[in-house]
């Protein structure tokens, strides 16, 4: 047995687990996981209908209601803190980055955008003058 065909038979050996592994990821992170990969605008769905998510639609919508600059800045800190939470922070060990190698996961990138797009459009919403602020 040669070298190449040792190190071939042992990387397929090694790549067994990892399959197996995430499977048993998938079903801890998303036990209701049919096996198709998660598309980008379902992963938004499902990060959108979390609570934090719920609470910081219903904040953005007072903000927009009350036209409150310093809400803006509050609800817009508060978005930002959600997705650091959903993208970078990993409670679990790194089960998240299995589970999203596996597909079970999908890609946050809409989710972010739309969400930075709520918060742009507080802040530059709320930081206009008001016709009667203007007039004094």
């Amino acid at each position: 047995m040669g070298p190449l065909r040792r190190g071939l038979i042992l990387a397929g050996l090694s790549a067994l687990p990892v399959s197996a592994r995430a499977q048993d990821v998938c079903a801890k992170v998303r036990p209701d996981w049919d096996g198709a990969p998660v598309p980008a605008w379902e992963e938004a769905i499902l990060l959108f209908g979390s609570p934090a998510a719920l609470v910081l639609l219903l904040a953005s919508a007072l903000v927009l209601r009350f036209r409150s600059a310093w809400g803006a800045l509050a609800v817009f800190v508060g978005w930002s803190l959600l997705v650091s939470a959903f993208t970078i922070y990993d409670p679990t060990g790194g089960q998240r980055i299995a589970a999203a190698e596996e597909g079970c996961i999908g890609s946050p990138a809409l989710f972010v955008a739309i969400v930075m797009a709520i918060g742009v459009g507080l802040l530059l919403y709320t930081g206009k003058p008001r016709d009667e602020d203007a007039k004094h």
